[in-house]
């Protein structure tokens, strides 16, 4: 198989496993790439793709513009603070207007969920969902599961524990969807009033105790607090919750919990939800999944614009 089975990337619940493998070995391809003296090959250089940020974004954003260009693409960027949006323009509208001026893909960040879905009934090219609300980030779970990949090869049977504010995190669910498929057990901890009511129905534990559930797990993922999308409090205080849910050397030692990998999607709130040491420890991969952003998105790119016949 060459080509993926979706015109475009809107989930990880709307591709298959056969999806997921060809994504990681084309990104193996990719990864050589970039570590090569020149990094650059020609693969898109007729394709035009337009980053249409209705959201902040850094990290995201500076790894698909990376991976485009290095794919020698034609790189459009749109960010909704400083454009018609603002004046009461439609998103169809917006994306028809930047689609008049030749694009042929757009990668896309919206803080409604299903924006994307939405999009990509009335427009004519490949959408890309760069995050969408609280619901999927569909990219940053095939980053975070091909940076286990190579970590630790096969990931079945593998016990990933996802910690933290998973009712607004986007990057959970796609993390569970994907991390299922690929044959892995899923559980998550924090504070009952950031576990989603019905995670249950996905198959996924749910274990409160961040002590136990770190004792039954081989690698963390570990979540940020996202205040940014809460309107009530969750917790009683920051310190409370670094006190029970904050991973730190001292409680890794404590519960004799060696060699666990660690793992965060970013931005990172040190002291918060992680300690600086252990963020930047032998055991954490953190720095992997930025590099292999690059490599995992320039594969998908690469793959729905249609170039592997």
């Amino acid at each position: 198989m060459t080509k993926v089975s979706s015109k475009h990337l809107l989930g990880i619940k709307d591709i298959n496993a056969d999806d997921v493998h060809l994504i990681f070995n084309t990104a193996d391809t990719f990864k050589e790439v970039l570590n090569r003296p020149i990094k650059k090959v020609p693969s898109l250089r007729d394709v035009t793709i337009a980053n249409v940020f209705f959201e902040n974004s850094t990290r995201t954003r500076l790894s698909f513009e990376l991976a485009e260009k290095r794919l020698s693409a034609d790189v459009v960027n749109f960010s909704a603070g400083s454009s018609s949006v603002k004046k009461g323009e439609t998103l169809i509208d917006t994306v028809n207007n930047i689609l008049a001026m030749k694009v042929d893909m757009v990668v896309m960040r919206h803080p409604n969920p299903g924006a994307c879905v939405f999009l990509s009934k009335h427009v004519n090219c490949s959408i890309i969902n760069a995050g969408d609300g609280a619901h999927e980030h569909p990219t940053q779970a095939l980053l975070d599961a091909y940076s286990l990949r190579e970590k630790v090869g096969d990931l079945k049977g593998l016990k990933v524990l996802i910690a933290g504010d998973i009712l607004h995190s986007r990057v959970a669910l796609s993390n569970i969807f994907c991390l299922q498929m690929l044959g892995a057990e899923v559980a998550v901890s924090g504070p009952a009033t950031l576990i989603p009511k019905h995670i249950h129905s996905l198959g996924v534990k749910v274990m409160l105790d961040f002590r136990e559930a770190l004792q039954w797990c081989d690698v963390v993922n570990m979540l940020r607090i996202q205040m940014e999308r809460q309107d009530i409090q969750y917790f009683p205080t920051l310190r409370e919750y670094t006190m029970q849910y904050g991973l730190s050397r001292q409680l890794l030692e404590e519960i004799g919990k060696k060699d666990i990998i660690i793992m965060h999607p970013g931005p990172i709130n040190r002291g918060v939800e992680i300690t600086s040491d252990l963020a930047d420890g032998e055991d954490s991969i953190i720095l992997n999944q930025v590099e292999n952003g690059v490599a995992v998105r320039m594969a998908i790119l690469y793959l729905l614009a249609g170039k592997p016949d």
